[in-house]
């Protein structure tokens, strides 16, 4: 089987590198050069080609790509890729995108008698270097079962939810309350500053209470030691939690509490920060 693989950035290089190490045939596309060295790196079975067009005749294509934007103009319309690979062919996408996109995609595809999964990720960079990335698939569930294998090689676990929209919706509810509760735990570090707590005993004692979360456990600490290296950028935060609201907009339910959040995360973008880890919100609190 010929893997192709579009985006290799903090997310898609990573599920890349799973399907080298894995000794699979793997082509890879991405803008950075960079990138694709560091890819290479994870075995022999893989290589680089200089356009998306070198990968039609690959049996499974991968997308990790930032926006819905970046989506349909690779793939859709005359001129997209999905028109030009071979009729059989399976497209699976790892990014964040809103469910309508989803659905273009997922329609142009099987219009092109392409299966297509849904497949956005729960975690971050490191798990997904150690194929520990949580998967959350959506779409027909023969071409699920068909790609069951290869799924479980680039992450784990794997979760089917329904259809493309369920499955995107889940990734956009999942960041929603991730980043809000970021959001939150920033301001409580700051309240603790004003009250003369130690930020340090200040994390360790909200872990032994109902304030505990991934965001405490992970970002927590990352804070209180000024650490903003990006894992997961702002300005990427910033567009999850956007297409999250516009999501519950369309479906007339309005997300107060995530609106609010985000309204920290433009204010962090805006003052320079929206390439430094999402935990920059604390400076704007």
């Amino acid at each position: 089987m010929k893997y192709g693989y579009i985006g290799l950035g903090l997310m898609g290089g990573p599920l890349a590198r799973n399907l080298i190490r894995a000794g699979k045939d793997v082509s890879v596309f991405d803008l950075s050069q960079e990138a694709i060295e560091r890819t290479l790196t994870a075995g022999t079975t893989g290589k680089a080609v200089k356009s998306v067009d070198e990968l039609v005749d690959c049996d499974v294509v991968f997308t990790s790509l930032p926006l819905p934007r970046h989506l349909e103009g690779t793939m859709l319309g005359e001129n997209g890729l999905l028109s030009k690979m071979k009729e059989g062919a399976v497209y699976i996408d790892v990014s964040t995108i809103d469910p309508k996109t989803a659905r273009n995609l997922a329609d142009f595809a099987i219009s092109k008698g392409i299966g297509f999964l849904a497949c956005p990720l729960g975690k971050g960079p490191a798990q997904a270097e150690k194929a520990e990335q949580p998967i959350f698939a959506g779409g027909k569930k023969e071409v699920y079962e068909k790609m069951q294998e290869t799924l479980n090689i680039v992450g784990n676990p794997v979760y089917y939810l329904g259809d493309v929209e369920q499955a995107y919706a889940f990734k956009l509810i999942s960041n929603m309350v991730g980043m809000t509760n970021l959001a939150v735990l920033a301001e409580g570090i700051r309240i603790g500053e004003k009250a003369g707590i130690d930020p340090k005993l200040l994390t360790e004692l909200l872990a032994d209470t109902g304030a505990n979360s991934f965001q405490l456990q992970v970002r927590g600490p990352w804070i209180i030691n000024n650490d903003f290296a990006n894992r997961f950028g702002v300005s990427l935060a910033l567009k999850d939690v956007r297409l999250g609201c516009e999501m519950a907009d369309a479906w007339n339910y309005d997300a107060r509490f995530t609106k609010l959040a985000k309204k920290f995360y433009e204010d962090a973008e805006a003052k320079g920060f929206g390439m430094e880890d999402c935990n920059a919100v604390y400076k704007v609190l």
